[in-house]
C-alpha cells in the first residue's frame, strides 16, 4: 500500500446525512484518546490531517478522508471519555450505529485499544456490537512503545481473552511513534482491498 494522494473531503455531524461514496470505506473506531488519529496520521504519512487533540472526546464527527482516489478512512469520534454528557454519549451511539448500519461501502473495521490496560468495559462493548452487526473487527494494539519487548506477548494474550475475541482475529502491536506495525496494518488494507477486486 503506497499511499500518494490524501484529502479530508467530508465531515459529518450529528444531522448530516452520510454520504454515498463510490469506493470502499475502512473505519477506525476506540476509545478517546487510544491514539487514533495518531494512527491515522501515521498512515496517511501526514503530521496532522487527522486532528490529535490534548482533549479526548474532541471528535464529535465522522470524517472521511479520500485515500488515492481508491478508498477511504473513516475516522469514528472516539467513545467512553466521561466528562461527556449523557445525553452527548447517546448522540454519539446513534450516529456511529447509523454509519455501521447505513455504509454500503463498509468493509473493514479496525478497533483499537491500549496495549498497555486490560480492555475496558467500553471496548468490550463495541467489540461484542460489532461482531453481532456481521463485522470482524482487525484490532490494532495501541502505544506499542511503552511497553517492553518481552511483555507484548503476554499483554496481546490479555486483550485477546478480555474481549474474548472471535478464533483468527488479527491483533495488530503499533506505535505512533516508532511506526512499529504500520507495515502489517498496510498489508492487512491490501488484502481488504484484493478481496473486493
Amino acid at each position: 500500500m503506497k499511499i500518494k494522494d490524501v484529502s479530508l473531503e467530508t465531515v459529518c455531524g450529528y444531522t448530516s446525512k452520510l454520504p454515498d461514496n463510490k469506493y470502499p470505506e475502512l473505519a477506525f473506531a476506540g476509545k478517546s484518546n487510544v491514539g487514533k488519529s495518531s494512527l491515522i496520521n501515521a498512515l496517511m504519512n501526514r503530521k496532522s490531517l487527522a486532528r490529535t487533540s490534548q482533549e479526548p472526546g474532541k471528535t464529535q464527527t465522522i470524517n472521511f478522508y479520500n485515500i488515492n482516489s481508491c478508498l477511504y478512512f473513516v475516522d469514528l469520534p472516539g467513545y467512553g471519555y466521561a466528562k461527556i454528557s449523557k445525553s452527548e454519549k447517546e448522540k454519539w451511539g446513534k450516529m456511529v450505529e447509523r454509519y455501521l448500519n447505513s455504509s454500503k461501502q463498509l468493509r473493514a473495521i479496525f478497533l483499537l485499544v491500549d496495549i498497555r490496560h486490560d480492555p475496558g468495559e467500553n471496548d468490550k462493548i463495541m467489540y461484542q456490537w460489532m461482531v453481532s452487526k456481521g463485522f470482524e473487527p482487525i484490532i490494532i494494539a495501541t502505544k506499542l512503545d511503552k511497553l517492553k519487548r518481552s511483555q507484548v506477548e503476554k499483554h496481546i494474550k490479555a486483550l485477546r481473552d478480555g474481549m474474548k475475541v472471535l478464533p483468527g482475529t488479527r491483533i495488530i502491536p503499533f506505535s505512533a511513534q516508532t511506526k512499529d506495525g504500520r507495515e502489517t496494518i498496510y498489508e492487512e488494507i491490501d488484502k481488504i482491498l484484493e478481496d473486493i477486486h
